[in-house]
């Protein structure tokens, strides 16, 4: 079965994985709503084929995971636009409900809504390359995709606080 995207590549191995690649390398893979869409419906097509037993999550170049939320698409929003249209739910809710692991490979930035996808998967391997933040403060405004109950649990109180309120990015040793 060929699996066709426009902002993700799927290869599917033969021995039950599929490695699902964000790829947005223009925008270091940003999340957007057709990124989120295009997953979506990738999980929908494998959430009951039995020759997929688990995702590997990754982005395309080694730059980056996923620089987080494509501020392009989100900036002529308004609060309330952005409140009701609820646009990370359609990613977010749909991993949480995803009944096998994924695990997410991490090679480059995880910043912002990247560091809260690879937190939604069920592992999270980096490479030596790999740096986590959540820079949100700088444009004022908080992680959106439940990334401050996620990294608490994650990293502690003190360090979360540290990365959310400072925009400190943390290596993959020290995650």
């Amino acid at each position: 079965m060929a699996d066709t995207y426009a902002t993700l590549l799927i290869e599917r191995h033969a021995d039950g994985y599929a490695l699902v690649t964000l790829n947005r390398p223009e925008a270091l893979n940003a999340l957007n709503s057709a990124l989120f869409r295009d997953l979506s419906d990738f999980l929908d097509a494998v959430e009951h084929d039995d020759s997929v037993r688990c995702l590997i999550l990754t982005g395309s170049g080694d730059k980056a995971f996923a620089a987080g939320a494509d501020i392009k698409e989100m900036q002529d929003q308004t609060y309330a636009q952005m409140y009701t249209g609820n646009f990370f739910a359609l990613g977010h809710d749909r991993i949480t409900r995803f009944r096998k692991p994924i695990i997410a490979a991490v090679n480059g930035f995880a910043l912002g809504g990247g560091c809260e996808l690879a937190m939604l998967c069920d592992f999270i391997v980096a490479s030596e390359k790999a740096r986590f933040g959540q820079p949100e403060i700088n444009l004022g405004v908080a992680p959106g995709i439940g990334g401050s109950q996620r990294l608490t649990r994650l990293v502690g109180k003190s360090k979360a606080m540290d990365m959310v309120l400072t925009a400190r990015m943390m290596d993959a040793a020290e995650a």
